[in-house]
């Protein structure tokens, strides 16, 4: 194992663009970690073997999106000299330590997976005949990809702690049966817990692209304020002198995590700080429109130097999947070095048991 190391893995499935619950609930902290000098190594992966799963019958939608998501790791600051940014089907040790781990899993244990039951809620398989294994059992995927690379931190949304016991069942098990191999991770939240789990514009408690409620990152200006002004807000605050609640209200938990003190200065002067409009909201006096404005200033200077990188990077495709090809190669070397340890953990790494051959030998010698 690779003692005393602080390892990071986390990654996102390619089945379109990266929203803004994806940035504040991940993708603002790996920058932060990448350029905190705080850990030996940063595995970024896209994830479009487990998007397949749910997919298979449309590969060319998860082949399009792995750009889209590489675009959107680049612009946000992921570093490639910092972090490793990699495909996931393109490090096949991942399949082969998944099969391994099956094993070490019941489908009972599956079925109880909060995130499966949900994820599985939110999807239509009667056209395919039903759930795809491969669906079923990514749990044991992730628990693959978060192994392969020793990783002992993993920085992803609150909705991905189900997943994460998971993983770390698995390693238990595995290190139980076969001698102490694997590294038991642990998850990493946000800080605030506003970005534990951003809803989306239209109320639900979770921002998804299967659900059409997303504000991506990638937008432009005009389409992120259409969609902030026709937001979901406190259905009772009908009028500005009506007293509104901010509690579970969507337009203040974006703003939980979007406002900065500066915004306050710059777009809104009225207050000097979040909690003060809230107030004013709560007793009444202030209207839904004034605070979405002001959202979506805040948002747009989130947003807009994400966007001007996003198009520098446009302009040089072939640099991205370079990016990605490289980061490939160093992504199996890591994968690859943790399978063999697992495997001579397992007892099957046959043809390099010297001692094996040689008790054989002796054996029918005699």
């Amino acid at each position: 194992m690779a003692a005393n190391k602080k390892i990071i893995l986390t990654g996102d499935r390619p089945t379109g663009r990266l929203h803004v619950g994806h940035y504040v609930g991940s993708l603002r902290r790996r920058v932060e970690l990448q350029n905190s000098g705080n850990y030996d190594e940063i595995y970024i992966m896209i994830a479009d073997a487990q998007a397949l799963t749910d997919n298979a019958r449309n590969p060319e939608k998860v082949r399009e999106n792995i750009i889209e998501v590489a675009l959107d790791y680049l612009s946000v600051g992921l570093d490639p000299e910092k972090s490793t940014l990699f495909i996931q089907s393109q490090v096949p040790e991942l399949t082969e330590l998944s099969f391994y781990y099956m094993n070490l899993v019941t489908v009972p244990r599956l079925q109880r997976n909060p995130t499966v039951k949900a994820e599985l809620q939110m999807r239509d398989f009667s056209s395919g005949g039903g759930i795809p294994v491969g669906f079923f059992t990514y749990p044991i995927s992730q628990a693959a990809d978060i192994t392969a690379f020793q990783a002992t931190v993993v920085p992803v949304g609150e909705d991905q702690e189900p997943m994460l016991e998971q993983c770390r069942e698995i390693v238990r098990s595995f290190n139980g049966t076969y001698g102490e191999t694997l590294v038991e991770p642990q998850i990493m939240l946000p800080d605030n817990a506003a970005c534990l789990r951003l809803p989306g514009i239209d109320g639900r408690a979770k921002m998804s692209k299967s659900l059409d409620n997303c504000i991506y990152l990638a937008e432009k200006p005009e389409d992120i304020k259409k969609k902030i002004m026709s937001m979901f807000t406190d259905p009772g605050h009908l009028r500005v002198e009506d007293p509104g609640k901010t509690e579970g209200n969507p337009v203040f938990i974006y703003l939980e995590a979007f406002s900065r003190p500066e915004y306050f200065a710059e777009f809104c002067p009225d207050y000097q700080n979040l909690d003060e409009m809230k107030a004013h909201y709560e007793r009444g006096g202030l209207g839904d429109v004034k605070v979405k404005k002001f959202l979506n200033a805040c948002l747009q200077a989130e947003l807009e130097p994400i966007r001007k990188r996003r198009e520098e990077f446009q302009k040089d495709i072939g640099y991205v999947y370079e990016v990605l090809h490289k980061g490939s190669i160093v992504a199996e070397k890591k994968a690859a070095e943790t399978l063999s340890m697992v495997k001579r953990a397992m007892r099957i790494d046959y043809f390099n048991d010297e001692e094996l051959i040689r008790a054989q030998s002796e054996k029918y010698s005699q």
